[in-house]
């Protein structure tokens, strides 16, 4: 499938038929955890993955978690500290998102919602560009994709300004391209 919106669609209807399942977490990812460094996660929206496993186990590690924060198309993503006891607040798209004056961190790992993914750490998001725009402004920042096994595609073309997955974390594996 070429088409990405039809490709979305098949990826995004396989996945609301997958159930919840625990995304696992190994043994190559809490290696890379460290006291202070930050883990920009995110709260799921509908049936994508659940990122909790990994940012629980980068809270134990003693790790800062941030959640990206949107306001609007035109303006870039932020991720903003986030006290995982602190309320969210409603964001677009259905978000749920940090107080918008929280701090702005730099993310050292982006754990990143997907809607498709290739072994080769290729990537299909929702289409508004966030994760692109927030992949090209950290670009030190170790990019984790967080999906169901039943998102993985044979291959995707990527688009001239897409970045690369270093891993793929899901129920079944953990991929690295």
């Amino acid at each position: 499938m070429t088409d990405k919106r039809a490709l979305r669609a098949a990826l995004r209807a396989a996945r609301d038929g997958f159930g919840s399942h625990a995304i696992i977490v190994p043994d190559a990812f809490l290696a890379r955890l460290s006291a202070g460094l930050t883990v920009a996660s995110y709260v799921p929206v509908g049936s994508e993955a659940d990122p909790s496993p990994l940012a629980r186990a980068a809270v134990d590690a003693g790790c800062v978690i941030a959640l990206p924060h949107v306001v609007e198309p035109r303006l870039p993503m932020r991720f903003l500290r986030w006290d995982t006891e602190a309320a969210l607040a409603a964001g677009p798209y259905g978000l749920s998102q940090p107080a918008y004056d929280a701090a702005e961190l730099e993310p050292d790992i982006i754990l990143t919602p997907l809607v498709g993914f290739d072994l080769v750490g290729n990537r299909v998001g929702q289409g508004a560009g966030y994760y692109d725009r927030a992949f090209a402004a950290h670009p030190r920042a170790w990019r984790i994709g967080v999906a169901l096994s039943v998102q993985q595609v044979p291959t995707l073309t990527p688009d001239p300004w897409d970045v690369p997955l270093h891993a793929i974390a899901t129920e079944q594996d953990w991929i690295v391209p």
